[in-house]
This record gives structure tokens, C-alpha cells and sequence, in this order.
């Protein structure tokens, strides 16, 4: 499910745009859309502020009596959001500047289905590749997006996993150790090591029949039987082959 926010203070503006996502869902019933639509722009700011709210893509109005919807997009990727912000505007006034925060599409009112259909078919295959790339975590009550490169290790404690990344940090997870293989199954360079761990290949610094080391110091002692099965696993991932 892709989660989609409409930004307009027309409201018979931003039902016809409504309209037509519902049209574009029935149309493509692999991709299906959970739709909430906004009148006032800091209200869509705050409840992202405050609660986490994250869209996938936010289709918005540059010119809101509020606040410019340059100026929120700004403020949407300090607060750390990488959502697609597809911008909506009766001029082209503004088409620089909406490339500067990272805008996906800039679409010219009145919205048609021959603008908008293209325009998410576009900005949907990117999310799609991304996705590939990242984590979904719901932790804290919120969601968080983790890129693969950036975990070193998962580790099983107790109910909880722990899932170290670079720049010494770490979250929290309340899942077990099968669900979070499961989220990585399809991904080679990650590695189930004993029950405990799963190692990213990727920041493996080196392994003896003892223990590997990870490229940020931390060692994981390897269980007994583990080693041939783990050195194998990770000369496939680098060479393709055993030596």
C-alpha cells in the first residue's frame, strides 16, 4: 500500500485530483493507494512533526494562503523526509525553485489524467527501486527507513532485535529474529550467523574459525560448525566462487 497526501486549499480542486488517483488505483490493482487530503498546509506539517506521519508521495499546492508549498517542501526535508513531492500550481513561476527541494514532477492546474497518470507511473517504479534498497522499521510508535548499506548487524536480545548501524547507532526492534530474515531474505550480503545474528557481508573486515570483525571494530564469536559454511558464503558474495 502506498500511503498518499493531498495538499490544496481548494477543496473542489483537490477532489477532482481525488477523483482521478481512485481512477489511476482502479487501473493498476497491484498498487494499492491509502489517500488523506489536507486544506491547511501546517496542518499536514504538524501532524508530521508530531506524530510521523510519512507519506510515500505528497501531491501539493505551491501557492496556500498559509505558507508557500516551496517553503513547507523546505521544512518537509529538514524534518528528514525523503517522500516524493509532486507539486500542483496554475504557473511555472516557481519550477526552479521546486527542483531545489527535490521535487519529482511539477504539474500545471488543471490536473487531467493526462498529466497526473504518467507523472505517478514515473515517481511509483522510482519508489519501487528504492525500496529494494531500504527498511521499512516501525519502532517508537513511528516508522523509520533504514538503507541496507548502512546496517552492520542485527542481533537477537531476549524479544527484541537490535540493529547496529554506522555512525555508532542502533535501534530497537520488537520482532523476533525469523521476521527480520524474512525482511531481508532476497538481499545475499545478508547472513544468518548462529540464532543470534544476522551480519551485513558488506562490513565483514575479516573472520577466522573463530570469530568475524566488523568494519567499526565490534567482533561476533562465531558458533562451533560455523565457520566453513560462513566462508563460503562470503567468498561467493565477493568472488563468486570458493577459492
Amino acid at each position: 500500500m502506498y500511503l498518499i497526501a493531498l495538499c490544496d486549499d481548494e477543496a473542489t480542486e483537490m477532489e477532482k485530483i481525488r477523483i482521478l488517483l481512485e481512477q489511476y488505483q482502479e487501473r493498476h490493482n497491484d498498487r494499492t493507494f491509502q489517500i488523506d487530503c489536507f486544506v491547511n498546509v501546517n496542518e499536514l506539517l504538524i501532524r508530521m512533526e508530531e506524530s510521523g506521519y510519512m507519506p510515500d508521495i505528497l501531491l501539493m499546492d505551491i501557492y496556500m494562503p498559509e505558507k508557500m508549498g516551496i517553503q513547507a517542501a523546505q521544512e518537509i526535508r529538514e524534518m528528514g523526509s525523503g517522500c516524493s513531492i509532486i507539486f500542483l500550481t496554475s504557473s511555472k513561476e516557481y519550477a526552479l525553485e521546486a527542483y531545489r527541494v527535490d521535487a519529482v514532477q511539477y504539474l500545471l492546474k488543471p490536473i487531467s489524467e493526462k498529466e497526473l497518470f504518467p507523472a505517478l507511473d514515473k515517481t511509483l517504479k522510482t519508489i519501487e527501486r528504492e525500496q529494494q534498497k531500504h527498511l521499512l522499521l516501525r519502532t517508537d510508535g513511528s516508522i523509520r527507513r533504514v538503507a541496507l548499506h548502512d546496517i552492520l548487524y542485527c542481533e537477537a536480545q531476549k524479544k527484541s532485535q537490535c540493529i547496529y548501524l554506522t555512525e555508532e547507532r542502533h535501534i530497537q526492534l520488537r520482532m523476533t529474529m525469523g521476521r527480520l530474515q524474512e525482511m531481508l531474505a532476497g538481499h545475499e550480503e545478508f547472513v544468518r550467523v548462529g540464532v543470534a545474528y544476522i551480519v551485513n557481508l558488506e562490513h565483514v573486515e575479516s573472520l577466522n574459525t573463530q570469530r568475524l570483525q566488523m568494519d567499526n571494530g565490534d567482533e561476533i564469536y562465531l558458533p562451533r560448525g560455523s565457520y566453513q559454511s560462513l566462508r563460503e558464503q562470503y567468498f561467493d558474495y565477493y568472488c563468486g566462487e570458493d577459492d
